[in-house]
């Protein structure tokens, strides 16, 4: 991966805001680091005399986002929620949204006490493919600590208030000094500096050495495969529009990635073990639908079963998201990606694209090992989801 700072640009820049503004959507510009609003920013300035915390506001992707974007938050107050013994995650959406000093200013990232926390003023945070491919392999952990002896590396925890206080105890006794970055197993990666340019290419160096691993032990190879199943797509739309209530826009994806994948004998087993990282759930639930052959609707029903007893195991009386699939394995046929528009099947069809590569090469390195069941279900029915579904 390379560095797409320029200096010559930089160096217009006249305040804090600008640069974070700049190397933001040098991190956005890469979908292999971050996709539809994923990955987070955020810069520690001063406002009349006082510490703020500009970072990346809820609905805002970093590919485009503008200096509006940034939430200000008073960084004392972001410090002591970090303290707290617990809270709610939408408690603490509300008090991080009432220390703002620009109410009209988009609601501050989920992650914002944990960039408050982190004692650089630039920090980045990333959903990097390769990092997440290498953590979601069954020796994980073993090959994550070997790549970065000098990161600080935690075990999968719930995004919101939980990863924030989890961190804030492991930041105590931590020597700033030797510690290059942070790892989030199963999620993602943070860099950090108190210069802009070094923090976005400490992110550059810290994924370039997850891709050189993985160019290395799991050099991915796509076999040629051809369409051999007619499916009725038609049949399939009317199916799953009744299902879902509205009408199905299908995306077709038979690219030689989603031929190679559809293809395998194992494909039941293959494609349901989970997402790349944690906020892919909201879009694409835990698994795909899959398609093997003409009973289209004999399938749909496994799946809705599937479904039902996945969230009567897990529920406390959470609202019960419609059941249907958001996307389909047809076996050796490619996969499809179903939205209530044609944009939203493409951001689903560009998810499922990086996730079936990550899935190949990560079975070459042991196994593909996305988050628990149980850890799905929290994040799929977080309590934040849950209050859109109440509206």
């Amino acid at each position: 991966m390379k560095s797409l700072y320029d200096d010559n640009i930089a160096n217009s820049f006249t305040n804090d805001l600008e640069h974070r503004v700049y190397t933001s959507r040098l991190l956005g510009s890469d979908p292999s680091l971050v996709l539809h609003g994923g990955g987070n920013t955020s810069v520690k300035s001063i406002v009349d005399g006082e510490e703020v915390l500009y970072v990346k506001g809820s609905g805002w992707d970093l590919a485009t986002i503008e200096a509006e974007g940034f939430a200000p938050v008073k960084l004392e107050i972001l410090k002591k929620m970090a303290t707290l013994p617990q809270l709610s995650d939408s408690e603490m959406v509300s008090q991080q949204k009432e220390a703002m000093l620009d109410k009209s200013a988009p609601n501050p990232s989920v992650e914002a006490i944990l960039h408050a926390i982190i004692p650089f003023k630039y920090v980045d945070h990333t959903h990097s493919d390769a990092v997440v491919t290498i953590s979601n392999s069954e020796n994980g952990i073993d090959y994550i600590n070997k790549i970065y002896p000098n990161y600080l590396v935690i075990p999968y925890v719930m995004p919101g208030f939980i990863l924030a206080q989890t961190i804030y105890n492991e930041l105590q006794n931590i020597n700033w000094e030797t510690c290059e970055g942070i790892i989030l197993h199963n999620h993602g990666i943070f860099t950090f500096d108190n210069d802009s340019k070094k923090s976005y290419e400490k992110m550059i160096l810290g994924v370039s050495k997850a891709e050189e691993f993985l160019d290395k032990n799991a050099p991915l190879v796509l076999k040629e495969y051809s369409v051999e199943n007619n499916l009725n797509i038609k049949k399939l739309q009317a199916i799953l529009s009744k299902e879902k209530g509205y009408d199905v826009v299908i995306k077709v994806n038979q690219s030689p990635l989603a031929l190679h994948y559809s293809s395998q004998n194992n494909i039941q087993n293959l494609a349901t073990r989970g997402v790349l990282t944690p906020e892919h759930i909201i879009r694409t639930k835990r698994n795909p639908l899959i398609i093997e052959d003409e009973n289209i609707q004999d399938s749909l029903d496994n799946f809705e079963e599937d479904y039902l007893e996945y969230y009567n195991q897990f529920t406390s009386n959470e609202i019960m998201i419609n059941p249907s699939p958001n996307w389909a394995v047809v076996k050796n046929y490619g996969t499809l990606s179903f939205g209530k528009t044609e944009k939203e099947a493409s951001i689903i069809e560009d998810i499922n694209n990086h996730t079936m590569q990550a899935v190949l090469r990560a079975d070459l390195l042991g196994g593909y090992e996305s988050i628990s069941l149980s850890d799905s279900f929290d994040m799929e029915y977080w309590e934040l989801e849950q209050a859109k579904l109440k509206k």
